[in-house]
Formats: structure tokens, sequence, C-alpha cells
């Protein structure tokens, strides 16, 4: 799981133009992670995440393209039924809300990556490891006490 930077691309809505943009993406050898494009009556709007964000943005920038950045979570996930949904329940429960989400088709190892926008990435983060609950406190101040079996006892 990390936070990336999503590129919200707003391109006119004709034949030929998200092609061009992808055909300018290969040319600046920008590895997409993750992608979806939305279409209005006037406009498309194209969300990518990319390897490198940087490469990406300044090929944005030399085509002269309006676009947006915003952060991101990418969560890799199983690519099974009932893996995404298990992370949005989680997210639901700490009474976090997903503006928008989309998944990758598949990753190595049969993975797939979930793109989710949230308010809070950070909360989201914490929410999703876990880290800092007190069930958490708890099993580690546990094992903390514990002796490794091989530890002789003392007899007093």
């Amino acid at each position: 799981m990390y936070i990336a930077k999503q590129f919200s691309i707003f391109m006119v809505n004709k034949p030929g133009v998200f092609a061009q943009l992808l055909g300018e993406f290969a040319a600046s050898k920008i590895n997409i992670t993750a992608i979806v494009v939305m279409d209005s009556v006037e406009h498309g709007v194209m969300r990518v995440v990319a390897q490198d964000s940087n490469n990406l943005r300044k090929t944005l920038e030399s085509l002269n393209i309006q676009y947006s950045e915003t952060d991101v979570l990418c969560i890799t996930i199983p690519n099974k039924s009932g893996a995404f949904a298990a992370i949005t329940e989680k997210l639901a429960k700490a009474h976090i809300n997903i503006a928008y989400a989309y998944c990758t088709a598949g990753a190595p190892g049969g993975k797939t990556i979930s793109v989710i926008k949230v308010a809070d990435v950070k909360k989201a983060m914490h929410v999703l490891h876990g880290t800092g609950t007190d069930a958490q406190k708890q099993k580690q101040s546990k094992t903390a006490d514990r002796r490794p079996l091989s530890a002789p006892r003392s007899h007093k």
C-alpha cells in the first residue's frame, strides 16, 4: 500500500485524442500503473497513475494539456472475489468516504492494484494497516511478555 500521484487529464471528446495521448506517453517511456477514462458531452477525463509521476508531469506540460494532481491510495490486493469489498468495508467502518475508485486488470503474481480517492489518505492507510490500534498494541505487549520456549525456568 502506498500513496501515489494521480493525474486527471482533461481531453477534448473527439476521435483519436486518447490514442494520441497514449502515444505521447509511450514515446516518453511512461509506464502506466492504473488508468480509467470517463466521458461527458463536452470532454473526457483520463485518470492515470504512472510509475514516474515527474516524467508524466513533464510530458503533460510539454504538450500544454490541462490536468490536475491529487494523492490517491494504491493497494495491491489478490485478484479474487471479495478482496476489494474487504478493503471498502474497513474504510466504511472507520467512516472514511470513498470519492471514487478503480482497479487494474492485473499485476504481477496474480494481484491487482486498487486505486482509491479519499479525503485523508494517511488516515485510510492507518485504518487499513491497523497500526496503533488497541488490539495490535495488546498483541504486541503480550508477545513482549512471553519467554522463549527454550528458556530455562527459575525455581525459587
